[in-house]
Parts: C-alpha cells; sequence; structure tokens
C-alpha cells in the first residue's frame, strides 16, 4: 500500500530550517552531484542513488571548502566541521517520503549536509576569494570576456523541436544562433549535432567541433547543465574502447575552451588521452586550446610529461606540443624547443576552424619568444 507523502520539504539538520532543492554548481567538474547551501551556513549535496554517499561526502566537504581540496583534506569531523544526512529523498519531487517505493519508482537518495565551524569557514571564504582574484586576473591577462547571457525567448513564441534534419541544415550553414536558439528549446539538440561527429571526413570532425564550442559557450550562459552532459557523454565515449572517438577531444578542447570559467576543471582530464596513438595529436591541440585563454588550469596538470613528445616521429605531435608549450610558457621545455629551430617538417594545425598551414620551427619559435617573454 502506498504511503503518503511527509507534507514539508527536506529540512536542514543543523537549523531546522527548510531547504532549497540542490542544483548543479555553476563551475563543471566531471564527477559532481547537484548542491545546494542553507541561510545558516550549511552547504548539502545529493546522491539521489543512496550508492554513493562516500564520494558525496568528499564532494559536498570540498564544496564547503570552496572547492579546495587542501584544505579539505586537512580537517577533520567534529573538530573542523558538522555533518548530518536526510535520507528516503525523493530529487524529482523534492520530497522526503516515509517509504523507499512511491508511484513504482525506488525512492533511496540521500542529503549530506556540511557545516563548517565558523574560524574554519573564515579560512575558507579567504581562500575562496584569493582565488576569484586569481582567476580574474588571468582572465584579464589573456583577454578573456564571458559572453552576455542569451536573452530568454518571448512568451508567445512557440519552443521549437529538434530533428535530424533541422540540426544538420543549422550546422552545414553555420547558423549560430539559429543552433543556439534551437537548443534552449529543445535539449536534444546538442545530442543531434553530437552524431555529426561521426564522419569520416576529418575536415568535417574539426569544423563541427569548433562551431560545437561557439555555441555550447553561448547555450552554456542560460543552461550550463545540458553543456555539462555533452561533455559528460564525449568523456565517455572517449574512455569506450569498442567506440571510434571521431570529433570527440577536439570538441572536449572547443567547449572548454570556450568558457573555461564554467567547465575549466575538465581539461584535466584530456590528459588521459595523449598516450593513445589515435587521439594524441588532437588531445595536445584541445589542450592548447584551453591554455590559450586559461593556461593556469594546463599548468595545474602534470604537463612536464609529455616533454618527450618533442623527439615524436610525427611532425603533427612536435608542432603541437611546441604551440602548447608557448601558450602556458613552458620555461623547464626552453632548450628543447630551440633545439627544433631547424625543423622544418610541415603540418596543420586548425584555428577558428580553418586550417592552417605551418612547420614545426615555426611553432618552436613562436613558442621560445612568448616564454622569454614571459
Amino acid at each position: 500500500m502506498k504511503k503518503k507523502l511527509i507534507p514539508k520539504r527536506p529540512w536542514c539538520p543543523f537549523c531546522g530550517q527548510k531547504v532549497a532543492q540542490p542544483t548543479d554548481k555553476q563551475n563543471r567538474k566531471l564527477s559532481e552531484f547537484t548542491v545546494g547551501s542553507c541561510s545558516c551556513g550549511a552547504v548539502y549535496s545529493c546522491d539521489p542513488t543512496g550508492h554513493n554517499v562516500g564520494a558525496a561526502m568528499v564532494e559536498t566537504l570540498i564544496h564547503a571548502c570552496g572547492d579546495n581540496d587542501d584544505l579539505a583534506w586537512e580537517l577533520m569531523p567534529e573538530d573542523d566541521y558538522l555533518t548530518g544526512r536526510i535520507e528516503n529523498y525523493d530529487e524529482i519531487t523534492h520530497q522526503v517520503v516515509e517509504t523507499r517505493n512511491l508511484d513504482g519508482r525506488a525512492v533511496r537518495g540521500v542529503l549530506y549536509f556540511v557545516r563548517l565551524h565558523t574560524e574554519v569557514s573564515d579560512i575558507a571564504d579567504r581562500l575562496e576569494h584569493k582565488k576569484q582574484q586569481e582567476v580574474e586576473q588571468v582572465n584579464v591577462d589573456t583577454g578573456f570576456l564571458p559572453p552576455p547571457v542569451e536573452p530568454l525567448p518571448e512568451d508567445k513564441q512557440e519552443r521549437q523541436k529538434a530533428n535530424k534534419q533541422l540540426v544538420k541544415k543549422l550546422v552545414e550553414e553555420g547558423d549560430e544562433d539559429g543552433l543556439v536558439a534551437l537548443c534552449l528549446d529543445d535539449k536534444k539538440a546538442l545530442r543531434l549535432v553530437q552524431r555529426l561527429l561521426y564522419d569520416p571526413d576529418e575536415e568535417n570532425r574539426w569544423r563541427v567541433a569548433w562551431f560545437l564550442g561557439r555555441v555550447c559557450s553561448r547555450v552554456a550562459t542560460r543552461d550550463p547543465g545540458q553543456v555539462s552532459e555533452l561533455l559528460h557523454r564525449l568523456f565517455e565515449a572517449c574512455s569506450d574502447s569498442a567506440a571510434t572517438p571521431w570529433g570527440m577531444i577536439e570538441t572536449l578542447g572547443s567547449v572548454i575552451a570556450a568558457r573555461p570559467d564554467i567547465f575549466g576543471a575538465f581539461a584535466q582530464y584530456l590528459l588521459r588521452y595523449v598516450n593513445a596513438d589515435s587521439t594524441r595529436v588532437q588531445t595536445i591541440w584541445a589542450l592548447a586550446e584551453v591554455a590559450e585563454k586559461r593556461p593556469d588550469l594546463i599548468r595545474n596538470t602534470p604537463f612536464f610529461s609529455m616533454f618527450h613528445f618533442l623527439d615524436h616521429p610525427q611532425p603533427e605531435v612536435r608542432g603541437q606540443l611546441a604551440r602548447l608549450l608557448g601558450r602556458i610558457k613552458a620555461t623547464e621545455a626552453s632548450i628543447q624547443l630551440m633545439g627544433l629551430h631547424g625543423d622544418t617538417a610541415e603540418l596543420t594545425i586548425w584555428e577558428a576552424g580553418e586550417p592552417v598551414r605551418t612547420s614545426v620551427a615555426e611553432q618552436a619559435k613562436q613558442a621560445v619568444n612568448s616564454i622569454q617573454n614571459n
């Protein structure tokens, strides 16, 4: 027999106030839970399955610390923060229920809460403020400005429905405005664009990847959630040994580079694919795209593990890596880059959706100049 819902929303275990439904973070990561905050200072996350409470606990603590992992791992339970949890949470209705089954659905969600002690919260606030200032300074130095928020559609305007033919037409015509509007009307549109990456023509894949980056940068101003879902699908496809990663890495680089303020945390996961022959060039290119806007994101990865690729037999690898190292001003590789000044082997680098012929020597010289002018 079905039991009734408790006639009130979930509450904060520390102060008893009702809490809002958890939502996605503004800054996206590869693995994350929806989060929220209470007016008493507690933060919380939702594990809708109840099977990943450990991971939710860790992410909630890190979120409470302003995404400062180092601070989070130094804290001790009870001494530095308190924890609490609300079980039998249904994320669809935003209710706590008395039964684990509701209308045929299993309800096993858990809201996990963390509240930092005052002195620790003050430290987290100062560190977060300092980090934000550093990011803002990087944005000023690189000239990065996020696009303006997309306007809401008119109330009387009928929402469009996405289909394969319409999406393909918009992409082929380069109708950025039309595709952005379609994505905001129908979330299925980005899935249909993703299918266009399965094209045997390499040039088509590069152009679609660049176009997707531009579209997603604008969609993310209004609905970053669906762009985050696209990135998750692309990473999953890249990790599937039975799938062909055509256009996937290129798209990841384009999307992350277009909005590093939201999706920059995804950049670190690109390094997973640099050791595979089929994705090495694309991975280095993607890292360089991100580095143009936010070099700090790449410098915070173990990028030095790629230095040996400067001796790779493929000129595409050597040239792409020289371009990347110049953009992150890798002084550690200056001598190796100088050794490529006589390397006249040619390669193609895609810039803004168009192929540009260059040489390893040219990229190495540009990289050294960039490093020396640091």
